[in-house]
């Protein structure tokens, strides 16, 4: 097996099982004690996991909640969502990620007839009240802290849905390192979406530039629209225009 293969592998054991011995990674992973003892250093540098007596555990203090994400830069996000909102038309099915930002488009929806595909328990709830938007969840385990249904299974389901649009969010963008999030398990579902034949939308305020999280779900390239509150430095416009990637900047209030 691959280091890195076998590192991410690591990563969702350990995140599924909450904490392991450096024993038990070593049986399950067939490589020496030495192997892990290396392997862990990097995980615990990257610091979502920690060093515990005997083993290691996840780090619960680095998956910030979705409720603390989501009191900042409210004004922001919603004008990024109105635009993304802007974009849908009635009849459209599309898939909304688990995000603060993306949770915001409902607001802008309300009116539309859509069917939307979520991983998301807020935006369940919040589309509740309007029985035109048809809302079908992912289903999987609960992650908490995210409010976000998750699988440890590949999600080959998703490749049978003809979505028109996605909409994605992202806990850190660079050119470098792609479009990162910081759950192995929920990247699987974000990857199989984005590598469909629909249009990609990425909803990120300025805060998320020249940051990573743990895992890149895509690269940068895979993007058709990207929606932020701030012009983008050069780079990353010459970078849209290599790539045809058409940026979205809001200036505007929402109405």
């Amino acid at each position: 097996m691959l280091k890195i293969k076998r590192i991410q592998q690591i990563q969702e054991y350990v995140l599924k099982h909450q904490s392991v011995s450096l024993d038990d990674l070593g049986t399950v992973f067939g490589v020496s004690k030495t192997t892990i003892r290396r392997d862990i250093r990097k995980l615990i540098s990257e610091g979502m996991i920690q060093k515990i007596y005997g083993g290691v555990a996840i780090n619960h203090a680095k998956l910030e909640s979705f409720n603390e994400r989501k009191a900042r830069n409210l004004f922001q996000k919603r004008l990024i969502a109105k635009a993304a909102a802007d974009y849908v038309e009635n009849g459209d099915v599309i898939f909304i990620d688990s995000g603060t930002t993306t949770l915001e488009m409902i607001t802008f929806l309300k009116s539309k007839q859509v069917t939307i595909i979520t991983n998301n328990l807020d935006i369940i709830i919040q589309a509740l009240s309007f029985e035109n938007l048809i809302v079908i969840s992912t289903g999987g385990l609960l992650e908490r802290d995210t409010k976000s249904f998750s699988s440890y299974n590949k999600p080959n389901s998703f490749e049978k849905y003809n979505f028109d649009k996605v909409f994605m969010a992202s806990t850190g963008v660079s050119i470098s390192n792609g479009v990162t999030n910081s759950s192995p398990i929920e990247s699987g579902i974000k990857e199989t979406i984005v590598k469909g034949n629909a249009d990609v939308f990425l909803l990120v305020d300025h805060t998320k530039f020249e940051k990573y999280a743990m895992v890149t779900y895509c690269g940068l390239e895979e993007i058709d629209y990207l929606i932020t509150d701030n012009v983008l430095d050069e780079s990353y416009q010459d970078y849209a225009i290599e790539n045809n990637i058409e940026l979205v900047h809001i200036c505007r209030q929402v109405e």
